[in-house]
C-alpha cells in the first residue's frame, strides 16, 4: 500500500485492527497515521470498541440473576 491515504487506510482499518494485513500494509497504515489525526482518531474509536467488545463478552450475568431468567423461560415455555 505505498503512498497510503486516508482512503486507503480507513478501508482496510478494520483488517488493521484484527491483524489481518500483510506486515507492508499495516507498516504503511501505522506511518500514515503518524502524521494523520483525524485516522488515528478514527483507529483509537475502533480499538476502545474491540476492548469493551472483549470485556462484555468475558462478563457473566450475576447466578441469582441467571436463576431467574431461567425460570421465567421456564415459566413461559410451560404456558406456550
Amino acid at each position: 500500500m505505498s503512498g497510503c491515504d486516508c482512503s486507503k487506510a480507513k478501508a482496510e482499518l478494520e483488517e488493521f485492527l484484527h491483524d489481518e494485513l500483510c506486515r507492508e500494509d499495516a507498516a504503511d497504515i501505522r506511518e500514515h497515521m503518524e502524521t494523520c489525526e483525524d485516522c488515528t482518531s478514527e483507529h483509537r474509536v475502533g480499538v476502545v470498541l474491540m476492548e469493551t467488545v472483549k470485556r462484555a463478552c468475558r462478563e457473566t450475568a450475576p447466578e441469582q440473576l441467571r436463576t431467574e431468567i431461567l425460570a421465567r423461560i421456564r415459566v413461559e415455555q410451560a404456558t406456550h
